[in-house]
Formats: structure tokens, C-alpha cells, sequence
């Protein structure tokens, strides 16, 4: 017997991802990204410097912003006017790094792309939907770009994305959403490459454990699912924008 879960699908099935590209004006990349009922803005912005500690390198950087409205959740979430939590801090900086990954510094020149994650509705893998989305805002501001003649070719590797996978009443699961991922006993989010190379695998048991068996499934469910964002991602990018 396999059942269903509360909102019907399987174990390994992804939440219906929804890309839409060009969902603001300002930025070169604008991107909303939609996992089930949770829904994150990400855009990505240009500047013509980089970090002042990298600069006279020739190298460009990538860095990465993110925050939770305050009608992102139940009840009202505080602005972060003066410095964020903890939780939000740790985020941004996975954002980062997982971009940077697979974007070759070089190409990009002495350059910094800032990539802003908004959560707009929250309901669990807000920080895996930000690093899908985000990816995507990122090869639209590189696209834009090379339209300006910046650069002749892109510094853009290949694609990433992020899914979160766990144990939820001593069931393995792909892509939780909130009510799962409160009672689950554990908990990872991964990233990948398109092909196959992980970039980072965070997480751990929550009050239950888990055996190198189980891992070894989670990471094989993790990587059908990331597969699956990746041609969302480059279905998306297919698509003309129209604005």
C-alpha cells in the first residue's frame, strides 16, 4: 500500500512548479516562482562593481538577498529594517553559494549580480523554491547582458536547483510542505546540477534518525526531483516574455 498525502500526491512527487518570467520591469531578471502554495519573488540586479575586496581582480561576483514579507506566513512577520534573523541570514548566504557554483567569475567580469528572494506566501521549501527561482532571474540578467555586449559568451556553467526531502511519520518524501516539514523526524535540502553534481546536502534528523540507506534514497529521490525543476527551469526560459 502507497497512500496518498494530505494534499495527493506520492511520495516522490514534486509540488506543480509554476515559472513566470518577466513578472517585474526594473530588473534584467524577474522571476516568480511558485511550488504549491508557496511563492517567491526573485530578481536579479546588475552593478557595474564588485566587493571592494575583490576589487582590480577581473573576477565578477554573485550574492544573494532574502527576506519573508510580512504576509508571507499566519501571522504577521516583522520587516527586517535594521538586520535580520538568524534563520533569514543563514539562507541568503546558501542562496549565494549555490548560485556562484556554476557561474565561471571570469566571463562574468568585474561585475556583481545580486540576486533578492522575497517570500510572498510561505508553506514550507521557501529557501529551495528561492534557489530554483533564483537561477532562472540569474539567466535572464545574463542574457540581458550579453544583449548589451557585455561579455560575448555566458558565465553561466550550467543550471542548478534545490528540492527539500525527509522522513515524515517514518516515511521518506520529496518536497515537503510546511505541515510536513513541522512533524518531520528528518529534514534535507539539496542542490544539484543539471548534471548530477551536488552542491550542498544540509540538514539532519529532527527527534528520529535515519539509515545510510535511507540517505542514499533521499539523495536518489532529491535528484529525480531536482531533474524535474531543471527542465522546469529551462521550459520557462524557453518561453518568450511578454510585458
Amino acid at each position: 500500500m502507497n497512500p496518498r498525502r494530505a494534499d495527493g500526491r506520492g511520495a516522490g512527487e514534486l509540488r506543480p512548479l509554476e515559472i513566470t518570467r518577466g513578472y517585474t520591469r526594473c530588473s534584467p531578471g524577474s522571476v516568480l516562482i511558485r511550488t504549491g502554495d508557496t511563492l517567491v519573488l526573485c530578481t536579479a540586479s546588475v552593478e557595474e562593481s564588485v566587493p571592494q575586496w575583490m576589487a582590480g581582480r577581473g573576477r565578477g561576483w554573485v550574492t544573494a538577498e532574502y527576506d519573508m514579507l510580512p504576509g508571507s506566513t499566519g501571522e504577521r512577520r516583522q520587516r527586517s529594517r535594521r538586520r535580520l534573523d538568524g534563520r533569514s541570514t543563514e539562507i541568503q548566504r546558501l542562496i549565494g553559494r549555490v548560485i556562484r557554483a556554476v557561474v565561471d567569475f571570469e566571463v562574468l567580469g568585474e561585475r556583481c549580480i545580486w540576486l533578492d528572494c522575497d517570500v510572498l506566501q510561505a508553506n514550507g521549501g521557501t529557501r529551495t523554491a528561492a534557489i530554483t527561482g533564483a537561477f532562472v532571474a540569474l539567466a535572464d540578467a545574463v542574457r540581458w547582458l550579453r544583449a548589451e555586449k557585455r561579455f560575448s559568451r555566458s558565465p553561466i556553467r550550467e543550471p542548478v536547483a534545490a528540492v527539500s526531502v525527509g522522513k515524515v511519520d517514518g516515511r521518506l518524501v520529496l518536497d515537503m510542505d510546511y505541515d510536513e516539514d513541522a512533524r518531520a523526524e528528518v529534514d534535507f535540502n539539496v542542490a544539484m546540477t543539471a548534471s548530477g553534481k551536488l552542491v550542498e546536502v544540509q540538514g539532519g534528523a529532527e527527534g528520529g534518525t535515519f539509515t545510510r540507506a535511507e540517505l542514499d534514497r533521499m539523495l536518489g529521490m532529491a535528484a529525480t526531483g531536482i531533474r524535474q525543476l531543471i527542465a522546469g527551469q529551462r521550459r520557462a526560459l524557453r518561453k518568450r516574455i511578454t510585458t
